[in-house]
């Protein structure tokens, strides 16, 4: 196809039509029409469309146009004498015969004429209806159908209108209207080309080098060779991304106001978490609605753990029972306990951690033992941000996976006014949405005093609450070993809630989650924070 095309051009100096010259050569259109695509990415050829409609024959029109329109075909399978049977005809000539039969009924070259049956045929039948059953109503006699000539001869204008069609295209319009409406031809537009040389046409055929290389340049050919031409008006490629994701970008903004308040981060690589240290150890009863498998996920394979301290599980069950009535005056709680009998059992059940005061209970153990060890007690304050489960329903402010801040201060006589005060402190460096907070008292089962507090969401136009807090009681700190005059002050908050007030998201679904859409992320605008 180049030569031809190569060819062609020095000879005419152009291709005026690319569909003509591939009839003419005995191409394929499509195949041409890329070969020339491929040699003008080259520069060797230049070419322009050309947008032409031509009638063409459809399936049945080149069926019609080989063996005959249908109505000649019916006609020819009719005889000249006697004709035949309109069943006969039907299963000789298959599913040309319906249009066929009509179109020659219509040219009166065929007539249908009923046959009354024979007498045979009429004393057979009249005799069937006492044959099954003695029925003496009158049958109506079968009537057959037969097909006869109504001329000698026939001649198929029809077959001859879409051999030139076929060949040259012209035919009146009437006709093709009356093809077009017996679906035997269809107007067909066709996109060619018309070509012509290209600046590149004296180095016809010879690949163009992308880059000028070592070899070209020591061997001296670089000034020979054909080089493909360079865009330097192209657009480079779309940078992926846009901004962090928003809950990153907060989460960022809390690790940095924490880091600022001179809190240290805790070790939150624990997601599968024992019910001991997510429950227990933070005096929270074993009959408590949270540990129920509607609210909490249980794993099932390991069900439980094996390694749990041995001589503070005791101080735990032992305040639990009865609030440590026969520990020692360093563990004992002097209160009441729980008064059930606590099971380890129940403490050694495996889940996915609640909350992320699990990592706080662990952390203040290893406080306390680091202390009972000779080291001199400190204050000191910690924070972790992570990932919870709990088994909730879904709603525009719940998800069963997300993600809880948690914060603590441990010094020794510590008050609810220092809690709010450090809350609020954080809240005024997170940003001027979080100004005016609301606190409200709450039960908890380790904290007492215990406060839920609370942020105006403009968007859904109602108070929030985006945490709880309080001071831990004395039966959590006091099993791991705590002098009675060291307070501990916690608060935890959700990151999904304090970032939907943040960036006015109304449902929580759309900002974290299976459902959440990429491309928000992808186009977010350029953020900075001041």
């Amino acid at each position: 196809m180049e030569e031809a095309i190569k060819a062609a051009l020095e000879s005419d100096k152009l291709i005026e039509d690319t569909y003509k010259f591939a009839g003419a050569a005995g191409f394929a259109h499509t195949d041409l029409v890329g070969v020339c695509k491929s040699l003008e990415s080259s520069g060797f050829i230049a070419t322009s469309t050309l947008t032409t409609s031509r009638w063409e024959l459809t399936k049945d029109g080149e069926a019609a146009a080989s063996s005959g329109s249908p109505e000649a075909v019916v006609f020819g399978l009719v005889p000249a004498e006697g004709g035949m049977l309109s069943d006969e005809l039907a299963i000789s000539g298959g599913a040309v015969v319906k249009v066929g039969l009509a179109k020659a009924i219509e040219r009166k070259w065929l007539q249908v004429v009923k046959e009354a049956p024979s007498a045979e045929e009429a004393a057979a039948a009249a005799a069937a209806p006492a044959a099954e059953g003695g029925d003496k109503k009158k049958k109506k006699e079968d009537v057959k159908k037969r097909v006869l000539r109504c001329v000698a001869s026939i001649e198929d204008v029809v077959k001859a209108q879409l051999l030139q069609v076929k060949s040259t295209g012209a035919l009146g319009d009437a006709e093709l209207e009356a093809l077009k409406k017996r679906k035997l031809v269809s107007l067909v537009t066709i996109k060619s080309f018309k070509v012509t040389p290209g600046e590149s046409f004296s180095q016809f055929g010879q690949k163009a080098a992308s880059d000028i290389t070592h070899e070209m340049l020591v061997q001296g050919t670089w000034d020979k060779t054909v080089f493909k031409p360079v865009n330097i008006a192209a657009g480079g490629l779309v940078p992926a991304g846009g901004a962090l994701h928003p809950l990153l970008k907060v989460r960022t903004m809390f690790r940095e106001i924490f880091l600022e308040m001179g809190f240290e981060e805790m070790e939150t690589n624990k997601f599968v978490e024992s019910s001991f240290w997510n429950f227990d150890a933070l005096f929270q009863p074993q009959q408590h609605p949270a540990r129920d498998a509607h609210d909490t996920f249980f794993i099932k394979t390991p069900a439980a753990t094996l390694t749990i301290p041995e001589d503070y599980m005791a101080r735990v069950k032992a305040t639990h029972e009865n609030g440590g009535a026969e520990l020692s005056d360093e563990y004992n709680s002097h209160s009441v306990g729980w008064q059930y009998d606590w099971s380890e059992e129940e403490a050694r059940k495996n889940l996915l951690r609640t909350h992320t005061t699990a990592v706080s209970s662990r952390t203040l153990y290893k406080i306390a033992e680091a202390v009972k060890a000779g080291g001199e007690f400190q204050p000191q304050k910690y924070f972790s941000i992570d990932r919870v489960f709990r088994n909730e329903a879904l709603d525009a402010t719940h998800l069963a996976e997300f993600h809880q801040v948690e914060g603590f201060v441990i010094d020794r006589n510590l008050s609810l006014g220092n809690l709010m005060g450090t809350i609020a402190d954080f809240y005024k460096r997170l940003g001027p949405e979080f100004n005016d907070l609301k606190f409200k008292p709450t039960y908890n089962p380790y904290t007492e005093p215990s406060m839920e507090f609370y942020s105006y969401h403009p968007g859904l136009g109602k108070w929030v609450e985006v945490g709880n807090s309080g001071i831990f009681r004395p039966e959590m700190l006091r099993p791991m070993g705590f002098p009675e005059d060291v307070s501990v002050i916690a608060w935890g908050m959700s990151l999904e809630r304090p970032t939907m007030i943040k960036y006015g998201y109304k449902n929580i679904r759309d900002l974290f989650g299976h459902k959440i859409d990429l491309n928000m992320v992808r186009a977010h605008p350029v953020v900075r924070w001041t």
